[in-house]
């Protein structure tokens, strides 16, 4: 059974919310072909024909029992994420789609992103996505050198990912790019060379990530050689230099966009909005009148299949309510990452709190260079940006 914390509506610390944030809806469809050396996420390699028929009964249960909690609520964004969600069938994501309109209170031009590896793309599948009501697709480049794609595990090649992105492009009207630098033995020059490949095809959205080397993944145990610090810092300085001459917008950490092309689900993630996650290890944070809360579902795919279709409330592995305490540190996690940052007015309306409750932590952290003066707009000065964590850090209470 799920982890409940057992404070009551009311006590003392409590939030007060005057009004609801934007809720967008994130699905976890949890397999792929073969598991990166370098992905923490919450995939699983599945060989032969995925369990569609069972996936989609469970994910309607999940959805079922988790409509109570935003009824009524307008969604903003839903990201069908994963996994590899495009080893999903047309027919599948048409069934999945119908399942949300028939139970959630979705407008007609909502932006719907699905996650897809160049390795399973297929022309009539991407039509099929965007006839279902798919019009962003997200896709999992991450370098246009075979070399590179080799040492990071990926199951394509370039030229793979160059025809999946004329694919993506042919069927719907928004695409990203998702890319990765400082690989393994990569140079300053082959890192620019993957960007400025990505920004030739003319998409409006790229996402250029640092390779880590996460916890419980093989590039932890064996770790690849990397460039080192200073170089990987001086990649991140050209790609940058790169997009915003090429017309992209850095607007979060890892996130660039042409006008008008920024991701609305993401966004809403980093402006402290709310999100309804289903599918096995989705995570949401839910707001009410009196409480936020934070949910979290069974990681294993059987598993969360077998809790869902029990309809006991099993398949939600923990829910805790956010302490007073906790959330100024929450909120400025997130928003922080926000080029612009946010008004400061957003405090108040998304955690309930005054933004008194934060003042010290914001005085300490302008004094040290890190924060703009100023309560109108909560964000980061440059240095602030550049040692990000310990701007963050600030906010964390004892």
């Amino acid at each position: 059974m799920p982890q409940h914390n057992d404070e009551r509506p009311g006590v003392r610390g409590r939030p007060g919310l005057t009004s609801l944030p934007p809720l967008s809806l994130y699905v976890h469809m949890p397999w792929c072909v073969h598991k990166c050396p370098y992905c923490d996420f919450n995939s699983h390699e599945r060989k032969g024909e995925l369990p569609e028929q069972a996936y989609l009964a469970a994910l309607q249960a999940d959805l079922e029992q988790a409509v109570p909690t935003v009824w009524g609520r307008q969604l903003v964004s839903i990201f069908i994420g994963g996994g590899t969600p495009s080893l999903l069938s047309a027919d599948a994501l048409e069934r999945m789609m119908a399942m949300f309109r028939a139970y959630l209170n979705i407008p007609p031009d909502i932006e719907v992103t699905l996650e897809a590896n160049p390795g399973t793309a297929e022309a009539s599948r991407f039509l099929g996505y965007a006839q279902a009501g798919v019009n962003r697709i997200s896709l999992g480049v991450q370098s246009f050198d075979d070399r590179a794609l080799t040492a990071l595990g990926r199951i394509h090649d370039a030229n793979q990912a160059r025809a999946a992105i004329e694919m993506a492009q042919r069927a719907v009207p928004r695409v990203n790019l998702d890319l990765m630098y400082a690989l393994p033995a990569q140079t300053l020059e082959e890192s620019e060379r993957d960007v400025r490949e990505a920004m030739s095809f003319g998409t409006g959205h790229l996402s250029l990530y640092h390779l880590t080397m996460e916890p419980n993944t093989l590039f932890a145990k064996f770790p690849p050689k990397v460039p080192d610090s200073d170089t990987s810092a001086a990649m991140q300085d050209r790609l940058t230099s790169l997009t915003e001459a090429g017309g992209w917008q850095r607007y979060e950490v890892s996130a660039y966009a042409q006008a008008g092309q920024q991701c609305m689900h993401n966004l809403n993630y980093w402006q402290f909005g709310d999100y309804l996650g289903i599918g096995p290890g989705a995570h949401s944070k839910l707001s009410f009148q009196d409480r936020i809360i934070r949910q979290a579902r069974a990681r294993m795919p059987d598993s969360w299949m077998q809790r869902t279709m029990a309809r006991d409330g099993s398949h939600i592995t923990e829910e805790r309510v956010l302490h007073a305490k906790d959330l100024g540190f929450e909120f400025m996690l997130n928003v922080l990452r926000l080029k612009e940052g946010v008004e400061g007015g957003t405090f108040i309306e998304r955690t309930g709190l005054s933004v008194m409750s934060i003042l010290p932590a914001i005085r300490h952290a302008v004094e040290r260079g890190l924060l703009m003066p100023g309560l109108d707009r909560l964000c980061a000065t440059p240095l602030g940006w550049e040692f990000l964590n310990d701007l963050q850090m600030e906010f964390l209470t004892e």
